[in-house]
């Protein structure tokens, strides 16, 4: 049995309507940032042409999404935060994701304001979640210690943070550095073994 090939023709060329459809699709379907709809809509035109004479009013057009409040950046970049931060990632990773997703600087760093606020908490999650300090079923070794460590600021977490749950004897109460808001941090020279 031979399976016969459609002849498939190209997809018509985008006009002014259809990219519309696309941008509201598009916003229909995820929660987004208007460079990010921008590239979609790019990557659109790019694989379909475009008819019209004068240039595709792509930036007209995430603009207008924005004032129809379809686009929100702040509200993606709160959203973004809050998620990576019950996932126990540190206030770098967030603001790097935020970045590369298109979000404004000021929004950024509005955004930011707040999970600073919440670091030690991300980072005891982060503790939680990967077993380490007082999480941990037994002390850990100095190069055990310093992998640890290392995989905290890989999350985004401040070093002095990391050092400090990571040195927490297993079964210790994490709550005090809770209470105290990350205050009580080591000095840099803290840092080696």
């Amino acid at each position: 049995m031979s399976y016969a090939r459609r002849a498939t023709s190209p997809p018509k060329p985008l006009d002014a309507e259809a990219l519309e459809r696309l941008a509201l699709r598009y916003v229909e379907r995820y929660a987004t940032t208007r460079a990010r709809l921008r590239q979609y809509l790019a990557r659109k035109l790019r694989e379909r042409g475009w008819e019209g004479a004068e240039p595709p009013p792509v930036d007209s057009l995430a603009e207008r999404m924005a004032e129809l409040r379809y686009v929100d950046d702040r509200a993606f970049a709160e959203s973004k935060a809050a998620a990576m931060g019950r996932r126990g990632l540190g206030a770098r990773r967030v603001g790097e994701a935020l970045r590369h997703a298109g979000v404004q600087e000021a929004d950024r760093e509005a955004v930011a304001a707040d999970s600073a606020e919440d670091a030690v908490e991300s980072a005891l999650r982060f503790a939680k979640r990967r077993r380490i300090g007082p999480f941990s079923a037994s002390a850990a070794d100095p190069d055990l210690l310093r992998r640890q460590v290392a995989a905290f600021v890989r999350a985004g977490h401040a070093p002095s943070i990391a050092w400090t749950i990571a040195r927490l004897a297993p079964g210790a109460d994490p709550s005090v550095l809770i209470e105290d808001g990350g205050r009580n941090k080591p000095s840099p020279s803290d840092w080696e073994l």
